[in-house]
């Protein structure tokens, strides 16, 4: 007991002495800012001392300089007096080093650490430059002088408030916030570790994209009935918003409330015996008080949050009326808003250039209201170039030459899913591009993949694997390059290479290959798109593959041309590639085959990377195995395109030719095409839930995607097998029956119905017949199929000037057939058109089932669409131009889908593949 009473005393004794050790070895520094610290200065210098207390420092926080002892670290901005003081003995002024967001880091010899922001958002990334180089080193610099600020104004993200599917009774964008179809949206902690990213990542914007949150978050006097959450629901947006944009603002984040135009609420809807959403109804004014007071209780509830609006899509585009509903009722809403408030402060708008004339509206709408912005999407809903052109690269330098701030918005990025992406040089030269080819000086950047499925990836994995997790590289790749664009390649090779090495325990030059893995398969799914594919929309999957049909016939499904036209390089579809070889012309541009060769090297050339760093990973191995697996994925993918093109290169060689031996020298280029798809559904079957996020009937290309079918690569895969095994049957037909037969026509059969309006003659569709009640325009030719139809006269000129409307009751299924112009033109009616109105296939409208099947004199030839309806009474409202309706048919027979080559089209070989 002596004994231990012995070295209990002594302990005592020498305790004092081991804490005034660690006290001289643990130097003290004191953060010194101004009183009442904006949030974001607060937050910023919070952030710089956990850094320097991992680093081993005893810090304390005070609002005025101590007088003695420890060194000193002075932050605010420059209007700050203490900030000033340090700064005039560094010879420093604000007007050297201004600009909104910059900051200045300076340390010199006896002299304290200044860390003096623009404003506080500059301040708080001051704090955070300050703390990631503690965190790198382990300690403060003993001499610094740096000044920087982001070249983006904005710089944001965004997450999608949707589903893959339409919630029961509702259809596209109409989701409320609730709990049951949200759950992640009222987890404060998984969005403070979004928004954590955020920051991280020095992004100063999160969007909300949702059809119409208003009925979610505000409640109206006037219209009560038009909530569509219970009032336990209602008090948790609240909450939930409040804290969002309160946490965000901490991080000099701007939380941005997106919706779409005109979409009302299911119950005010109900109520007053209207659709939620009709694109080509007139404006109403009812619909107009409503949303004006809907934009006007938000703007006075969340008066720190902004606006981002979509004038087209669920609203007939490009028109008087984008005009009339921005300035007559979204802007007064905004200002009736603030009026509530007394605030004169005009929170941001951002303008959607999607399915509207953004120029015209921002003309009209300058006058009224300052605080606007632009925004277009960058390659469509995909990413396919750092080289766009064109009448697309034109809208976005006219939308950058206003004088407001344009935002590039990288969209949806349906041809990367599901697939991991991080080519930095891709990513780097895409934002560049931004800069000198569009003049933009904003990013709002989509997800890397699953954006309906938020916030979960795609991967197979329990519990889900979270895209924050996942994709941690997309999100740092393009917020490096929004802050600064211009950055020395080979500096930017090893920063990755030793962030990959970070990330999986490797050598830096081990982390290089890993990155060499990401940019050689980073090539690969934007060079298929821009040169094989149907569209840059979502309605196509790329992963999952094309039809043979699609590849020969691409006009007959609704072909995108813009994306070759401006979201490629110059050069040649398959289509043109094969009429130029028959023709033995010159090629020109990037071709299909050089393509196919191109990303053949690409796929072998990551897989080879991505094993050669493989061995030597020491962290993360799960997750590196499934990066793995993508590479091995994407060069499958590769493959089946290259040897794909090919056979579809020489089919289209036999619609010249009529030499069979050209589809014979196909057969082993289909063969390993299928090939390749079995090897990349054997590498998917396990590891992925889906292809695409979006799985409702918008998708069409490669398969029409009902009711969430054909997302995977295994559903895929006996489409492709069957695809093959019509070829072959059809070569061995051909090789013991040379000379087919004529295609006999299938006469589509009349269906009765009763037309309440427009009043209108009927005519029979044949050749001789006038087409227009206004007109002598006559059929020159139209298909034998139509000829029992009825059609409907109506007067040219009227349609031109206003909406076209039907109203009729069937006793049956029917189709309605409607026969459309092929030229874009404002006179006559639009194609319905996914790419821009996600109602353009309700009716199974989208795609073309006839091609060339009518010939009017003057006119451009004419393509059958067709709308589907049960039997009961129904309106379709279609928008303004002519049109032909081409009357009613029995709605359970099938309608052939051909070219009937009225337009001196060459042969259709489809029946070569169905």
């Amino acid at each position: 007991m002596i004994r231990t009473a012995f070295f209990l005393i002594l302990l005592l004794l020498t305790l004092p002495a081991t804490a005034q050790k660690a006290v001289q070895h643990s130097p003290s520094i004191t953060l010194v800012i101004p009183q009442s610290a904006h949030a974001r200065i607060a937050f910023g210098v919070e952030k710089l001392k956990q850094a320097l207390t991992k680093a081993g420092y005893q810090v304390s926080v005070a609002s005025r300089m101590p007088t003695k002892g420890g060194q000193q670290i002075i932050i605010g901005q420059w209007s700050d007096s203490g900030v000033n003081q340090v700064a005039a003995a560094y010879s420093l002024s604000e007007a050297k080093e201004t600009g909104k967001e910059s900051f200045t880091i300076r340390k010199e010899a006896q002299k304290p650490l200044l860390i003096a922001g623009a404003d506080a958002s500059g301040t708080l990334y001051g704090c955070l430059e300050l703390a990631d180089r503690v965190a790198e080193t382990g300690k403060l610099p003993e001499t610094i002088n740096i000044s920087d600020k982001p070249e983006m104004v904005l710089r944001g993200t965004c997450v999608g408030v949707q589903k893959p599917t339409y919630l029961p009774g509702r259809t596209v964008y109409e989701y409320p916030y609730t709990p049951e179809t949200f759950p992640w949206l009222y987890d404060k902690a998984l969005w403070i570790r979004y928004l954590d990213m955020l920051v991280e990542n020095r992004y100063n914007s999160l969007y909300l994209w949702n059809g119409h949150p208003f009925a979610s978050l505000v409640r109206l006097n006037e219209y009560p009935y038009a909530v569509e959450v219970d009032d336990a629901t209602f008090k948790k947006n609240e909450d939930m918003f409040r804290f969002l944009t309160e946490e965000a603002d901490k991080r000099g984040i701007w939380v941005i409330q997106m919706f779409y135009n005109i979409i009302v609420s299911k119950p005010f809807a109900e109520h007053h015996h209207i659709k939620t959403q009709d694109r080509n109804r007139p404006i109403t004014p009812l619909i107009a008080d409503y949303t004006q007071k809907s934009i006007a209780a938000f703007v006075q509830k969340y008066p720190n949050a902004g606006l981002l609006i979509t004038l087209g899509e669920a609203m007939e585009g490009v028109g008087q009326d984008d005009v009339d509903w921005f300035t007559k009722t979204i802007i007064p809403g905004v200002k009736d808003g603030l009026k509530a408030l007394g605030q004169t402060t005009e929170p941001p708008i951002v303008l959607r250039a999607h399915d509207t004339d953004a120029p015209r509206v921002m003309k009209a709408a300058l006058p009224l209201y300052k605080n606007l912005y632009t925004m277009a999407k960058y390659n469509g809903e995909a990413l396919t170039t750092y080289t766009p052109r064109g009448k697309w690269a034109d809208l976005h330098r006219t939308l950058s030459n206003i004088g407001t701030v344009h935002v590039e918005n990288v969209h949806i990025l349906a041809n990367l899913e599901p697939f991991r992406y991080g080519s930095a040089d891709f990513i780097q030269k895409s934002v560049q591009a931004m800069h000198t080819v569009y003049g933009a000086n904003g990013l709002h950047l989509y997800p890397e993949a699953s954006y309906w499925d938020w916030p979960y990836t795609a991967d197979k994995t329990s519990p889900r694997q979270l895209q924050l997790d996942r994709d941690w590289l997309w999100y740092k790749t393009w917020a490096r390059y929004a802050w600064k664009a211009n950055r020395n390649r080979s500096d930017e090779i090893t920063y990755w290479g030793n962030q990959l090495a970070a990330q999986y325990g490797l050598s830096p030059e081990k982390g290089k290959d890993v990155l060499e893995a990401y940019e050689q398969a980073g090539e690969i799914e934007p060079k298929l798109l821009r040169r094989y594919g149907i569209t840059d929309g979502n309605r196509q999957t790329l992963t999952l593959g094309m039809l043979m049909t699609q590849l020969i016939n691409p006009f007959r499904y609704g072909l995108f041309t813009l994306m070759y036209e401006s979201e490629a390089p110059e050069g040649e579809m398959i289509i043109d590639y094969a009429e130029k070889d028959w023709k033995h012309e010159k090629h020109i541009g990037e071709t299909p085959v050089q393509i196919a060769d191109e990303v053949i090297e690409h796929g072998k050339k990551a897989v080879a990377a991505i094993d050669k760093a493989s061995d030597a990973v020491t962290k993360g191995k799960v997750e590196f195995n499934r990066l793995k697996n993508d590479m091995y994925c994407q060069n499958a993918l590769a493959n089946f395109y290259a040897q794909k093109a090919r056979a579809a290169i020489a089919v289209l060689r036999y619609k010249y030719s009529n030499d069979i031996h050209d589809l014979e020298k196909a057969v082993p280029l289909l063969e390993s095409s299928v090939k390749h798809f079995t090897d990349l559904t054997n590498l998917t079957r396990d590891t992925y839930l889906y292809a695409n996020s979006m799985q409702t009937q918008q998708r069409k290309i490669p398969m029409r995607g009902v009711d969430g079918t054909y997302k995977t690569w295994e559903e895929m895969l006996p489409v492709y097998q069957k695809e093959l095994s019509r070829f072959k049957h059809v070569i061995d037909s051909l090789k013991s029956t040379p000379a087919t037969a004529a295609r006999k026509p299938v006469i589509l059969k009349p269906a009765t119905v009763t037309i309440q309006r427009p009043t209108a003659d009927l005519y029979a569709i044949k050749k001789g017949q006038r087409a227009f009640a206004d007109t002598s325009l006559t059929i020159s030719d139209v298909t034998p199929e139509l000829t029992q139809l009825k059609g409907l006269k109506l007067a040219k000129s009227k349609q031109q000037s206003e909406r076209t409307s039907l109203t009729f009751t069937a006793s049956q299924p029917v189709k309605l057939l409607v026969g459309f112009f092929n030229e874009k033109n404002p006179n006559y009616l639009p194609v319905p058109e996914l790419e821009t109105d996600a109602s353009a296939n309700d009716y199974g409208q989208s795609d073309i089932k006839i091609s060339n099947a009518i010939l009017i004199d003057g006119l451009p030839p004419v393509n059958v669409h067709t709308y589907s309806f049960k039997a009961g009474q129904h309106t379709l409202n279609l928008g303004k131009g002519a049109c032909l309706l081409l009357g009613f048919m029995d709605g359970d027979q099938e309608i052939p889908v051909f070219d009937a080559g009225l337009a001196g089209n060459k042969k259709n070989i489809d029946w070569l593949f169905e």
